[in-house]
């Protein structure tokens, strides 16, 4: 349901809050919430379900006990990032892990989004899981811009982006910035001159004053495959030269090594991704991972600084604190 729909019947979310207070706040029971509002204990049941789907009530769990909580204090103290792990059994397939993370993620993303804010999404696999999942909020003069083009030799990709982005738009209200070009040029010189149009420059702009910027990351080496190397995008001398110059993943399509550097990297002349130096002044770097396949390219983007906080599955932040041990 998106937040035009929500906003279309006050009546059902001025009932669900009230009996979410009730509930949450004052500690009555469903049978005294029915009875204060003249309905059936079904009928509050129903409220408070919709009250927490559609975002008006935010439930979190926090023990210092369990081992997702000792793993997050173990990355803050390791690398100086807020973590949030995801309690995802070991026997989980790559593609119920992603689902499971990125659910998680879509639940609490209005905690970082508001209104006069933009955020910045990039596409791809992992952001595609939550878009279908963003719970609704309302803000206004927000905004959503696309990081990276997503055209390749087979389509434009704006079909495919733009659904992306036009799912969180509707979920926050906000107005989306598509960035119509190709994810990599042919050639650099072609990049640079359409970079000095003003329609192009007026979107790099934005990018380069974003409050919030939400990626994954993509990795030759995942098993469930990062669009970048499933759609279409490379070619086989790409990947060679991917290879001859060590790359471990991508954020936004611009590759980088397990040391964080972007460097001497051919294909990133091409790319159209932001340049990491915009991504580390954007004051909240979101990154979504799941799978320990994503492990290198994990330690790679953390090593480069682009993350603040990670979202991450316990069996991969199990494995990222292993390894740095």
């Amino acid at each position: 349901m998106t937040l035009a729909d929500e906003l279309s019947n006050p009546d059902r979310t001025r009932d669900a809050l009230t009996a979410a207070h009730l509930y949450y706040m004052q500690d009555l029971t469903m049978d005294a919430i029915a009875h204060e509002l003249h309905t059936s204990r079904s009928s509050v049941s129903r409220l408070l379900s919709h009250a927490r789907a559609s975002g008006l009530v935010d439930i979190q769990i926090r023990s210092p006990l369990d081992a997702p909580s000792r793993l997050e204090k173990e990355i803050l103290s390791r690398y100086k990032v807020t973590a949030h792990v995801v309690p995802v059994p070991d026997h989980a397939s790559d593609v119920d892990r992603l689902e499971r993370v990125a659910l998680s993620v879509a639940r609490i993303l209005g905690q970082y989004f508001d209104s006069n804010m933009t955020m910045g999404v990039a596409w791809g696999s992992t952001m595609s899981a939550i878009s279908r999942h963003v719970i609704p909020k309302q803000t206004h003069n927000s905004q959503i811009v696309q990081l990276n083009g997503a055209g390749n030799m087979r389509t434009t990709g704006i079909a495919y982006a733009s659904e992306i982005l036009r799912r969180f738009g509707d979920a926050f209200g906000a107005h989306v910035q598509q960035f119509p070009v190709p994810a990599f040029f042919d050639d650099p010189a072609t990049k640079l001159a359409l970079w000095r149009e003003r329609n192009v420059s007026r979107l790099i702009d934005i990018q380069a004053h974003m409050d919030v910027a939400l990626f994954g990351l993509g990795s030759p080496f995942s098993e469930v495959p990062s669009h970048v190397y499933a759609g279409g995008y490379l070619e086989e001398a790409d990947y060679a030269s991917l290879s001859e110059s060590r790359v471990v993943g991508d954020v936004a399509t611009v590759f980088f090594r397990a040391d964080g550097s972007t460097d001497d990297i051919p294909l990133n002349l091409r790319g159209t991704g932001p340049d990491f130096t915009v991504l580390r002044r954007t004051p909240r770097r979101i990154c979504v991972v799941s799978g320990s396949s994503k492990l290198e390219s994990l330690r790679g983007a953390l090593n480069a600084e682009l993350i603040t906080d990670l979202y991450v599955d316990e069996g991969t932040a199990r494995a990222l604190i292993a390894s740095a041990s």
